[in-house]
């Protein structure tokens, strides 16, 4: 679907979506849980929808209402009179093979397959878009190594075998998705297992939510110098209560305040989360916007803004509402140690890039980042979404200083993290744009 928008400033309220990161963590922990739980949460998208189809199919029983999520774990399933300490794996080894339809969500992937070696099923996994060329180095080898046999088929991946406790060695900066699937699944195993981090660690706030979530289901994951130690056969608890707003969607309506109107305010975000992208507020506030926090909102309002230079490394998922931000700015922006942004649902350096050339900016792709040259205003024109749903956000923030309609081709895209995000654009009110 095309998308045509209007040039002009924005300005009102914007409900947050649920944290699509938390999210995934809550359900997983919930699916093995001894349990049933509700967590509070809307609408989030299709990688969420990917998540529970396939904890549906590991054996959860998952009723996804309005405002709640209903989960009836797998652990629950396993628990019988006097069998207390029973596992996950003691139900789960006894399935068939189950199959697994990941869509195009790498958090999806990389989180459920260390639990399907956990529970010791064979699976087979069917992935779409870009997904199957994504890396799943070192992961799979180090699976492999531990018992696991993983043979790729086209855009499937079939999955056997017992993961076994054990040290498990792995670089830290490449994936932390990597370090969050096995901190989910080795709890679950016969025996006790060590990861010992090989490089400095990256994206820390991604396994901190990990093992936030993991705590709140009563799992114990110990830190040790270069890693953290595991104990197994534990059991996963009911984690009740209510996913936060997402940070790197309410990036989005928070760079549209900053571009232009009399502010926006996104509603439901917690200054407090462990959530990395909360940075926007401070980089932001680098850009020369204002931004005023309470507990429970954000609020962002037009000022002069210039160039800065932004180290992408943690907050990759940023780069496409900040370089929006940067075509309108004075001066030169450097986005820097962007380059996991060629491996995301696009090559988001070069579909960042073509976006906004597209619509008048000045942008230089590089191998590991972009250079923006800012100027007041831009053209307006068309926009390839190129089945990116950051991508087709990208060009909602840019039409706020465009001069001419902005129509973005492949608009649907935005389904994947906020399904509604054209309606909640569409109640912002409009100020034409001053040429």
């Amino acid at each position: 679907m095309n998308q045509v928008i209007l040039p002009g400033a924005r300005s009102g309220n914007w409900a947050a979506v649920p944290s699509k990161s938390q999210l995934h963590r809550l359900l997983i922990c919930a699916a093995l849980s001894n349990a049933p739980v509700t967590i509070t949460s809307g609408a989030a998208g299709a990688d969420i929808d990917a998540t529970i189809r396939c904890l549906r199919a590991l054996g959860a029983e998952i009723t996804v209402g309005p405002q709640q999520i209903s989960v009836r774990g797998i652990g629950y399933a396993a628990e019988a009179p006097n069998t207390e300490d029973s596992t996950v794996s003691n139900a789960a080894q006894k399935r068939p093979e189950v199959r697994l339809d990941v869509g195009e969500s790498g958090s999806t992937l990389r989180f459920l397959l260390p639990v399907v070696g956990a529970l010791g099923i064979s699976a087979r996994i069917q992935m779409h878009g870009r997904l199957p060329q994504r890396p799943m180095e070192p992961l799979a080898g180090l699976l492999t190594a531990h018992g696991m046999t993983l043979q790729p088929d086209g855009n499937a991946l079939h999955v056997s075998g017992q993961l076994c406790p054990g040290t498990l060695p792995i670089a830290g900066n490449v994936s932390s998705q990597y370090l969050s699937g096995l901190c989910f699944a080795l709890p679950l195993l016969d025996g006790d297992s060590e990861i010992k981090l090989t490089t400095e660690l990256q994206s820390a706030p991604y396994l901190e939510m990990t093992q936030q979530a993991i705590a709140r289901a009563s799992v114990r994951i110990d830190p040790m110098d270069g890693g953290w130690r595991i104990s197994g056969r534990q059991q996963y608890r009911a984690p009740s209560g209510a996913a936060e707003g997402d940070w790197s969607n309410a990036a989005f309506p928070m760079c549209i305040g900053a571009l232009g109107g009399s502010g926006v305010t996104v509603v439901g975000v917690r200054p407090d989360s462990a959530q990395g992208d909360r940075a926007i507020c401070a980089i932001l506030r680098r850009f020369g916007a204002n931004v005023v926090e309470s507990d429970h909102s954000v609020t962002v309002t037009p000022a002069a803004l210039h160039g800065i230079t932004i180290d992408a490394a943690a907050v990759p998922d940023l780069v496409p509402a900040l370089a929006a931000v940067a075509a309108c700015a004075d001066g030169e922006t450097h986005i820097v140690h962007a380059e996991r942004l060629r491996l995301k649902e696009s090559d988001r350096l070069h579909t960042v890039c073509a976006a906004l050339t597209a619509l008048g900016a000045s942008v230089t792709e590089r191998p590991d980042g972009l250079t923006v040259r800012g100027t007041p205003r831009l053209r307006g024109g068309t926009v390839d979404g190129a089945g990116d749903h950051r991508i087709a956000m990208l060009a909602a923030v840019a039409a706020v200083r465009c001069n001419n309609s902005v129509t973005v081709c492949g608009a649907e895209a935005v389904a994947k993290s906020e399904p509604d995000f054209w309606d909640k654009f569409a109640q912002l009110e409009t100020r034409n744009p001053t040429h």
